[in-house]
Order: structure tokens, then C-alpha cells, then sequence
């Protein structure tokens, strides 16, 4: 079942061509800011959401779930879609995207992941116990979410990232509710996403930023494996924020990637 429906931001007018922007489990659409304006400023309408429990959508009564999570993102696709649609989930919602394309085939027509991993399954089991510890351990200890993250936040970044858009995804980032924060973590250790990887047919392009912890370049590019049309593109300089700390050349890829194969079908 679908979660109540989202609060969203639009932009970009009357374009034919509309991406959604799907945020991760820290943040909300508020770090989406420089991304909505330079989308819409190259001519594209733009959809930002805030997933349920983030900003000023409620977290749901029974937490989050992945399948959830989709199935509330594919009804925005449906109520505020147009001629061609791409969904670009960054982090957790680069987990959530895939399961949108195989829930709207006709309905998205290109498919575009930032910083994430195929499945949390495919993780090692030290990996998995490092991930958790970070981020859930220090919160049970009785710390604020700002308090406990911040190293996390601060290590995902690449050496010498700086900038507005940066300490916007910090701020953004720390912000992030923490009954929402449990939640969504707990929902994507429990999310096999293969399989859904596997049934999407669109066209994909995944970004990896070449010193991403999580979202690695190995494992990003391995899941052109799973996706029949999918490229793969290695971003230097950035970390997990590529859209923020190396903000031009994540759009160039990104506007190529709309121009030449999604809006050309």
C-alpha cells in the first residue's frame, strides 16, 4: 500500500520532459536546491519530494519500507507526470527508483542512480555491522541525530569538498528526523533489490563519485550487470554528493544521458 501522498516541489513550467528527484535517507528535497535550478534552467520541469516522514510528510504509523516508499513515489509519477518522465533517486532513492520503472513501465521512460548500491544483501557481513554501527548505535546511546552524524555525514564527501552546495547538503543532512532516519535505514538492510534491477527495461545511467564509500564505482558499475540498458559513469572528485561537490559535471552527464537517450526514443 501506498503511503499518504507526498509533499513535492515543482519547477520548470510546461516542459514536456519531467525528472523526479528522489533524496536519501539523510536530507530531505531541501539539498536538491542547485540541482532543481540548473534542471529547469536547461529546459526541463523538475518534481523534488519530500519521501514520506521528511520534511512535512508524515512519517507513516507502520515506518517505512522500500516497496512502500515506491509504490507512494510511482502515485507522484502517475498524478504529476508528462509526455516523458525520468525518476533519479539518489542514495535510498536510488533504491526506490528501480522499483518505480518496473511499477510504471509505460509511464517512465529513463532511469537515473546516484550513489547507491544494488542491494544491501550484496554486502559483506562486516560491512553491514560497520554501516549499522555508525549510524544506528550512537543514536541509542542517546545522541542526537546531528551529534551522532556529522562524522558520518562529513566522511561520505571527498577531500576538500566545499562550497554552498555542499554545507547545504550538511545542514540538510543533520536535519533529518530521527524516528524517520531509524526507519529508513531499517527499510533499505531489509530491501533486496535485485531482483527488481533485473526487471528494469529503461534506459539507465548510474553515477558513482570516485571516492564514494557506499555507493562505490565497483559496486555502482556492477549493476550494469543486472540492467540490460544501463551505462555506468565515475565522477572524480566527488564522493556520495556528486550532484553538490562536483555539481557541473554531474548535470553534464546528466543532460546528455535525457538528451540522447531517453528524449530521442
Amino acid at each position: 500500500m501506498p503511503y499518504r501522498f507526498p509533499d513535492y516541489q515543482v519547477a520548470g513550467g510546461d516542459a514536456d520532459t519531467t525528472v523526479f528527484l528522489l533524496h536519501g535517507a539523510y536530507g530531505s528535497k531541501d539539498y536538491f536546491r542547485s540541482e532543481i535550478s540548473t534542471l529547469a534552467r536547461n529546459g526541463l520541469r523538475v518534481v523534488a519530494w519530500d519521501a514520506p516522514g521528511y520534511g512535512i510528510s508524515p512519517l507513516p504509523e507502520s515506518g517505512l519500507s522500500i516497496e512502500g516508499l515506491a509504490e507512494t513515489a510511482a502515485a507522484l509519477v502517475e498524478r504529476l507526470g508528462s509526455k516523458t518522465n525520468v525518476v533519479l533517486g539518489h542514495s535510498m532513492g536510488g533504491i526506490v527508483a528501480p522499483r518505480v520503472c518496473t511499477l510504471l513501465p509505460e509511464r517512465v521512460h529513463g532511469l537515473v542512480i546516484s550513489a547507491t548500491v544494488a542491494s544491501f544483501s550484496q554486502k559483506t557481513d562486516e560491512e553491514k555491522r560497520i554501516f549499522l554501527k555508525e549510524r544506528i548505535e550512537p543514536l541509542k546511546q542517546g545522541r542526537s541525530l546531528r551529534e551522532s552524524a556529522m562524522p558520518v555525514i562529513n566522511s561520505m564527501f571527498a577531500p576538500g569538498s566545499a562550497g554552498e552546495a555542499v554545507e547545504l547538503v550538511r545542514e540538510t543532512a543533520a536535519s533529518t528526523p530521527v524516528d524517520t532516519f531509524v526507519s529508513a535505514i531499517t527499510a533499505i538492510t531489509l530491501y533486496e533489490g535485485v531482483p527488481t534491477l533485473q526487471q528494469v527495461r529503461q534506459p539507465t545511467l548510474l553515477m558513482a563519485g570516485r571516492h564514494d564509500k557506499v555507493g562505490t564505482p565497483a559496486g555502482m558499475e556492477g549493476i550494469t550487470r543486472f540492467i540490460p540498458q544501463a551505462r555506468f559513469v565515475c565522477i572524480d572528485g566527488a564522493g556520495h554528493y556528486a550532484f553538490a561537490e562536483q555539481h557541473d559535471t554531474f548535470n553534464e552527464h546528466l543532460l546528455r544521458f535525457v538528451r540522447e537517450q531517453v528524449q530521442q526514443r
